[in-house]
């Protein structure tokens, strides 16, 4: 497939499960690659090999996103290797477990700064660099319909980004770009290790009308959808691609 030939995609976190599957998508799709991971150096050069072997291009970046400066780190290394973007993916989370009177100042803090004011700073450097006709493409969740107050820090900070992907959405829009969440449901990556239980995997499947848990390749579809011209009538979207979770 070749329907992105020619133009040159960003992943942050690009380097394991969904992140990864995006990456290989892209890839796949004939974009060439920036693979952004944070500390797992291995997989990152795992991913790009892989792309590289199936005839595709990548390049590795790394940089800690919830640390000051982190949006320079990235397009530092991004502009080392490629001369202007096509499509973002702002892919990189993490949560902080724990009940609502559990979660204590700093956790919420770490949890913004890498869900919400990373993607913020990324997007506002990559303006000069996005060209027209571009696509930006937000990783949500299924947290921002179904109530999760399990992690409410992480639900949040991914309503944050929603609220994010609608504003610019119609700022971008006279340049012809795009700007969509795409929001994941369970899915079955190295991030969810607890899936490896027979009962709660049972009932993870349980949730979705498909009876299943997603796979990341399910998440990556969606994303190369709204990356490539088939996805060009489309923008300010919140996708569910949740499996059809809690109807």
């Amino acid at each position: 497939m070749t329907r992105l030939q020619g133009r040159t995609a960003l992943v942050t976190g690009g380097s394991r499960g969904i992140g990864q599957a995006i990456s290989l998508r892209l890839a796949r799709d004939g974009a060439r690659v920036a693979v952004h991971f944070g500390s797992n150096e291995v997989a990152a050069k795992q991913t790009v090999a892989e792309i590289k072997a199936a005839g595709g291009d990548a390049f590795a970046i790394r940089a800690d996103l919830g640390v000051a400066g982190a949006a320079e780190a990235v397009w530092a290394g991004f502009d080392a290797e490629a001369d202007g973007l096509d499509i973002l993916v702002n892919n990189a989370a993490i949560g902080a477990r724990g009940g609502f009177v559990e979660q204590r100042p700093e956790d919420l803090a770490k949890v913004f700064a890498v869900n919400v004011h990373a993607p913020f700073q990324l997007i506002q450097q990559a303006v000069p660099r996005l060209r027209d006709g571009g696509r930006v493409v937000n990783i949500s969740s299924g947290v921002t319909r179904i109530a999760f107050p399990e992690d409410v820090a992480y639900a949040m900070s991914k309503g944050a980004l929603d609220v994010m992907t609608l504003a610019l959405a119609k700022e971008f829009g006279p340049r012809g770009i795009t700007v969509n969440s795409v929001a994941p449901g369970i899915v079955d990556t190295d991030m969810n290790p607890w899936l490896a239980d027979p009962v709660a995997h049972a009932e993870a499947a349980s949730y979705s009308t498909f009876n299943r848990v997603g796979r990341p390749a399910d998440i990556a579809d969606v994303v190369a959808f709204l990356a490539s011209d088939d996805g060009r009538w489309v923008s300010g979207q919140y996708v569910d691609a949740t499996g059809g979770s809690r109807l």
